[in-house]
């Protein structure tokens, strides 16, 4: 073989290969070897399997962290503490000795009143979480290149694949990290997907030997199942464990429709845990089986419709889950089931398709009323769910601009709710209804009310990060900055690491003039993701206060590269290139600036400075004209008015 690893690995110091061979023991030996000749350079290594089908969505994962757990326990026992939730989504039985420290009330609220469904994106913190996790490890027990094996990549589970991506852009070069990455031919997209193509400096093809078929007698398989159902009785933490390869077992019997109850535990716990897109693989199983062998089970059916329609909604697929609702109305006209599922067609209407249709969405609410009404459902249920159905109301009321119905009905429906229910009974959705009331006052003011609200939601469930983000940003309207900061930092201590809040903390940093503070935390909100404009802007201009042109010029112009259409970027940017001497370049963003936003008085102004300095003074006075006709009660107008003359005096001279 022509390619020798040892001399690619010392080419870069951080890279991702890709080896693409036929699966087995011979494509893992070739990973071991290779592996053996780095550890000859006092290299830290790994070799991890992420095949799903055997441990679930966070297969290799679980095996790479747990590997660390003896280290952080001896050395680092605050960093166990702190991604606590993160560890307990991957190493599930990790919670028998160690507390996840802030549930939250979606965690912590029984299935029957689970009402509601994480954004995706709570999900994707985990990975993050991880990654920091894995990157103060590293930091901590060794000094030395690492070089990471996956293998079976192209099995791997969503998130997992994510980690690899994430990890080697965030931190593979600090780390020197090399990543090796094995794949059956034919799925190099599995690859590209997901790991940047600039950190991808090898592909390797090589004709292994796959292993022979295998074929397990039907005693064997219904030995290994028995083996674990067994310790899957342990308690909740080894089911979950055992689960994805009970599935596997039970898909190689002569019964693999006894799969079913696996896949829907599976099924159920991922996507109550915002792990969508690994969730709906599950879920379309569960779907095949029932359809294939229990096609009269309608309410199992319409469970399984419902979770998959979640798990559309969380990834922002809105037609996808329009064609679920409509199989599942297609299939009953039970009123027990249909009201259900006009709630679900109005938030389709109202929120999760491309276009909202909000008066469908009202028509749908209110024919699920009338569905609840024909049900035999208990009162207390019917009581509840007709609070649930006007909670959408009061959202499709806010999407019209009709504030006050959004917040007399959801303090309507929590006043009855509190009335109605045992003090501890659905308390999640009690603390949403107060959560809705507050947005509405943050968005329409006034700003008091917005913040008596978030505080009496905290009160019912005060783990959830985002209620300390969304109060801190409502101080920072209201100039509370110290309330901002503290709020912000609570909301970063309660959940592994999200963009949005660090990008918020860096402009109440900002208002505070404590720049050098603003440029760390959009640093921060900018390794998490790299393609967002507000902390790219927020940070040049931290820059700029600090002095740093340079470093504020890079900012502006990677925000600019991302969304050209953004006038004060361009106009901030001019001012850099003007005072640096680039009077062209000051004079193309400005006027791209004006392109943009022509009624921008200060921009004219801005761009005759330039213009006279290019010694075009008829086009100087035309701007500074404009500025007064848009400005005309301007504070600095005679001084404008006087430079006009002079200037046409000094063309008049010329």
């Amino acid at each position: 073989m022509d390619w020798q690893f040892a001399t690619a690995l010392n080419e870069r110091s951080s890279q991702v290969m890709v080896l693409e061979a036929e699966p087995g023991q011979a494509r893992r030996a070739q990973l071991q070897a290779w592996l053996d000749e780095a550890q000859q350079q006092q290299i830290t290594t790994w070799l991890l399997s992420s095949d799903r089908e055997e441990d679930g969505p966070w297969a290799g994962l679980n095996d790479l962290f747990a590997g660390m757990l003896p280290t952080l326990e001896a050395r680092a026992p605050e960093l166990l503490n702190k991604h606590d939730y993160e560890l307990a989504v991957v190493l599930p039985a990790i919670q028998r000795t160690l507390k996840v420290r802030n549930p939250s009330l979606t965690e912590l609220s029984p299935d029957t009143e689970r009402t509601r469904n994480y954004a995706a994106d709570r999900a994707f913190r985990i990975v993050h979480g991880l990654i920091d996790l894995f990157a103060s490890w590293c930091e901590l027990t060794t000094s030395t290149p690492c070089v990471l094996a996956c293998d079976h990549f192209d099995r791997a589970g969503a998130l997992t694949k994510l980690f690899f991506g994430e990890l080697m852009r965030r931190r593979g070069e600090r780390l020197k990290l090399t990543l090796i990455l094995s794949i059956s031919p034919g799925q190099r997209a599995q690859v590209a997907r997901h790991i940047a193509a600039e950190h991808v400096t090898h592909a390797i093809r090589l004709n292994l030997e796959p292993d022979p078929p295998v074929v397990i007698d039907q005693e064997t398989v219904m030995a290994r199942i028995k083996e674990l159902i067994e310790q899957s009785r342990i308690d909740g933490f080894e089911r979950e464990i055992v689960t994805p390869r009970l599935i596997k077992y039970w898909q190689m019997s002569e019964q693999p429709e006894r799969a079913l109850n696996s896949l829907l535990y599976a099924f159920t716990i991922y996507t109550t845990r915002g792990f969508y897109e690994d969730a709906l693989i599950y879920g379309q199983e569960c779907l095949h089986i029932l359809e294939q062998h229990q096609p009269d089970e309608l309410s199992l059916r319409l469970d399984v419709y419902m979770k998959i329609f979640n798990c559309y909604a969380g990834l922002n697929q809105g037609l996808e889950g329009l064609q679920i609702a409509e199989t599942a109305l297609a299939l009953t006209d039970d009123p027990d089931y249909v009201f259900a599922w006009c709630y679900v067609m109005a938030m389709l209407y109202g929120r999760y398709l491309p276009q909202r249709d909000l008066a469908r969405a009202e028509a749908y609410l209110d024919r699920g009323l009338q569905e609840l009404a024909k049900t035999n459902l208990p009162a207390h249920t019917k009581f509840f769910q007709t609070a649930f159905n006007r909670n959408g109301l009061a959202l499709v009321r806010h999407f019209q601009k009709r504030p006050q119905e959004a917040i007399e009905l959801c303090q309507t429906s929590f006043d009855k709710l509190n009335e109605e229910l045992e003090p501890d009974e659905h308390l999640l959705h009690r603390s949403v209804l107060l959560y809705n009331i507050a947005q509405v006052y943050a968005n329409t003011g006034p700003y008091d009310e917005a913040l008596k609200y978030f505080t009496a939601t905290m009160a019912l469930d005060p783990n959830y990060s985002e209620y300390y983000n969304e109060r801190g940003s409502v101080y920072l309207k209201m100039g509370r900055l110290e309330d901002a900061v503290n709020d912000y930092m609570q909301a970063i201590d309660l959940s592994p690491p999200y963009m949005e809040v660090w990008t918020n903390l860096g402009q109440c940093y900002s208002l505070m003039e404590r720049f050098e503070d603003a440029v760390d935390a959009y640093s921060r909100a900018l390794d998490l993701d790299p393609n967002q404009t507000l902390p790219l802007i927020g940070r040049a201009q931290a820059f700029e206060a600090l002095g740093q042109a340079e470093a504020a010029l890079a900012d502006y112009t990677t925000a600019l590269d991302l969304n050209p259409q953004q006038a004060p970027a361009l106009a901030n940017r001019a001012v850099l290139h003007y005072e640096a001497g680039r009077l062209p370049e000051a004079l193309a963003d400005l006027n791209q600036a004006l392109a943009l936003a022509p009624e921008m008085a200060e921009l004219y102004q801005n761009r005759s400075v330039a213009l006279i300095e290019l010694s075009r003074i008829d086009e100087a006075i035309q701007d500074l004209q404009a500025y007064l006709r848009l400005q005309p009660d301007a504070e600095d107008r005679l001084d404008v008015e006087q430079k006009i003359t002079d200037l046409q005096a000094g063309a008049l001279v010329a």
